[in-house]
């Protein structure tokens, strides 16, 4: 299919009232729910009754959306110190599923939902779905990963949702995903923006674009450029558009950016953005970069109070070209800690750290994360310093410590990695923080 372009462009809702509604009534849908849901935690979640206690909170000061600057912060930290149900606002019972992402320590971040959790994941996804031109008569190819990792399983219940065709793929194994995109007739695919690129150079060598019948691509889970997407939407002559969601606050669908590409809208009827200054906390403009913040006015399962993402970025409210008066996210600047996102899975060096320290001593936990991108997929290189009484001149005695490595930190962090073995004390080493990442893909 050729793509659509922006002169041509039908734009088409999901749900025309929520996606177009004026500042004032979104303001006062957003009260009445953040009023119960502050209710509901402050009753039913420990954790949050006695945080809004620690600050002389009570549900009662909680008049409207204007007052979620009196409730307290939630961090990723407590997530893993309530692992994994201490933060169910509903018995066990009625959970309906979990998902989940790795830790630095081992541990999952795990986000459980009820049924009607799971509905509202779906019908946000579809959302976005229809904001990218597809309808019921689509089928949706998805090469996300399944399993605990959001990815997969969203575009899934977008599909369904949608009432289009989900063609459940998952990652890996190019060549079939590309015959089985051609036999069924994807009309459209979501994957990692890496992987569409990887897809598209392969399709083109392979001599198959002309006969694939895609016309869209959703791809999300890692940052990218303007570049990629131009040039992923040159080679497949489609259209990409950029989706962002975190499992914590329900997988992707909690924003989706439209065919102008001038921000990611945001769901904020479901998921009430904040960008705050990182240093004191106080609002930023719109315009202003600083730390997004959700709380989750909808969520029944696992809600969230003022979640911290640790995602740079900033926010327009103003009506976009598309219709949409929901709030715009613009492409992330970085982190406010070092974490980095390989190939879509969230890495942390404290991963590596905690990967070398179980090691029994072959290794230091003196280490160097390289992170590159070659043939538009990312590449993790480890550089780990061997102890003196591990060093060895014998060459397979220290190609099998590097396959030990290898193992232990893709088990660690849920991602292959190149490792790079040096000699003891050539990790340059820092009196302040340690410079533990290096990349550059220049996102």
């Amino acid at each position: 299919m050729a793509k659509v372009l922006l002169e041509d462009w039908k734009e088409q809702y999901r749900d025309e009232k929520i996606e177009c509604m004026g500042r004032d009534e979104m303001a006062a849908l957003q009260s009445e729910k953040l009023v119960k849901q502050v209710k509901n935690v402050y009753e039913n979640v420990p954790f949050y009754r006695k945080k809004m206690e620690d600050l002389g909170v009570e549900p009662g000061d909680i008049k409207g959306i204007e007052d979620i600057h009196k409730l307290p912060f939630t961090t990723k930290e407590d997530l893993r110190d309530n692992y994994p149900f201490g933060l169910l606002a509903v018995p066990k019972e009625k959970i309906a599923r979990v998902q989940g992402t790795s830790g630095t320590t081992g541990k999952l971040t795990l986000a459980a939902y009820t049924e009607k959790d799971v509905d509202t994941w779906g019908e946000c996804v579809a959302r976005g779905l229809v904001m990218a031109g597809l309808t019921s008569a689509d089928r949706i190819h998805v090469c996300y990963g399944y399993g605990l990792f959001t990815g997969g399983m969203g575009l899934d219940l977008g599909a369904r949702a949608l009432g289009a065709m989900a063609i459940p793929m998952s990652s890996g194994n190019t060549k079939r995903q590309l015959m089985c995109m051609e036999d069924f007739g994807a009309t459209a695919f979501g994957c990692t923006p890496s992987y569409a690129m990887y897809l598209a150079e392969a399709a083109k060598e392979a001599g198959i674009v002309d006969r694939l019948q895609i016309k869209a691509s959703i791809n999300g889970a890692e940052p990218w450029t303007d570049e990629m997407r131009l040039k992923i939407e040159e080679i497949f002559n489609i259209n990409t558009f950029d989706i962002y969601g975190l499992c914590e606050i329900t997988g992707p669908g909690v924003a989706m950016d439209c065919i102008h590409h001038k921000g990611l809208h945001v769901y904020e009827d479901h998921f009430y953005p904040e960008v705050l200054n990182p240093a004191d906390q106080s609002p930023c403009a719109d315009g202003e970069t600083g730390e997004l913040v959700f709380t989750t006015l909808s969520k029944e399962g696992m809600p969230l109070l003022r979640y911290r993402t640790k995602d740079l970025t900033s926010i327009y409210r103003d009506r976009c070209e598309c219709g949409r008066t929901l709030p715009r996210i613009q492409k992330f600047t970085g982190r406010t800690d070092d974490m980095k996102v390989i190939r879509g899975v969230n890495v942390f060096p404290t991963q590596v750290e905690s990967a070398l320290l179980s090691m029994g001593g072959q290794v230091a936990p003196h280490y160097l994360l390289i992170v590159d991108r070659e043939n538009n997929l990312d590449v993790l290189t480890v550089m780990v310093e061997v102890t003196e009484e591990y060093f060895s001149d014998e060459i397979r005695k220290m190609e099998a410590l590097k396959e030990r490595v290898g193992a232990v930190l893709k088990q660690a962090l849920g991602v292959s990695v190149r490792v790079k073995l040096v000699e003891p004390k050539t990790i340059q080493r820092s009196e302040g923080k340690a410079k533990r990442v290096i990349d550059n893909r220049n996102l």
